[in-house]
């Protein structure tokens, strides 16, 4: 489980006069909410969620988020960014609390290289890169990992293929590909090309015509 600390402050304005203020201070406006909470408004330093934001998955790790002092632990819900010019207008924060089940999304980290590109020329077509997974907060895992190494040429893998660690159950449809061995497009469209018939036309076969002033023939 990947965690995370960050420092925010209790603010008692909300609105959006209050919130343009913030990011003129170059801070952020933020909620934390949960199950056994009232949500409580925040703000945190731009400088600081920016840099987290570089080095952490959103969707999965745990944030330490330390309000004056008082500790909890939470996931990033929401970032609300600007459509252009792309800065963090918002963020939501949930409260985890442990026996209780959430909801997340894990990258799922391929082991090895396979058998079908090793020795088939194949290529790896990573069709679903992320886990939709309900885990309970200490359970949490930072990736699910899988091992390719035996996969060959036209071989595939299913979400309910997918082994997960104890606890964690799997909510992504059981029959969607995650990883699949194919055969390179070029080697594909010369297959084909060498299973197409000649289109040669036939052979019309016509009655001579008789040379002028020649009687025809008589039968």
């Amino acid at each position: 489980m990947a965690t995370a600390s960050l420092s925010a402050t209790r603010r008692a304005d909300t609105g959006k006069g209050n919130a343009r203020s913030l990011r003129r201070d170059g801070q952020i406006p933020a909620v934390i909410y949960g199950h056994a909470r009232e949500s409580q408004s925040l703000a945190v330093a731009a400088r600081d969620l920016e840099k987290l934001l570089s080095h952490i998955s959103a969707d999965n790790t745990v944030v330490e988020l330390d309000v004056e002092g008082t500790a909890s632990r939470a996931l990033i819900r929401e970032i609300q960014r600007h459509p252009f010019k792309r800065a963090i207008l918002h963020v939501d924060f949930q409260e985890l609390v442990a026996g209780e089940k959430m909801t997340v999304r894990v990258p799922i980290r391929l082991i090895g290289t396979p058998a079908g590109v090793r020795l088939g020329g194949g290529i790896i077509d990573h069709t679903l890169r992320e886990l939709t997974i309900s885990v309970d907060p200490a359970a949490m895992p930072s990736q699910i990992e899988i091992d390719v190494t035996d996969l060959e040429l036209g071989g595939s893998i299913h979400v309910s293929e997918v082994k997960v660690p104890e606890g964690v159950t799997v909510l992504d449809e059981p029959g969607a590909a995650v990883v699949v061995i194919a055969t390179p497009r070029a080697a594909v469209e010369a297959v084909a090309a060498d299973a197409e018939p000649t289109s040669a036309e036939p052979e019309v076969i016509r009655a001579k015509k008789p040379e002028e002033g020649a009687e025809p023939e008589k039968k």
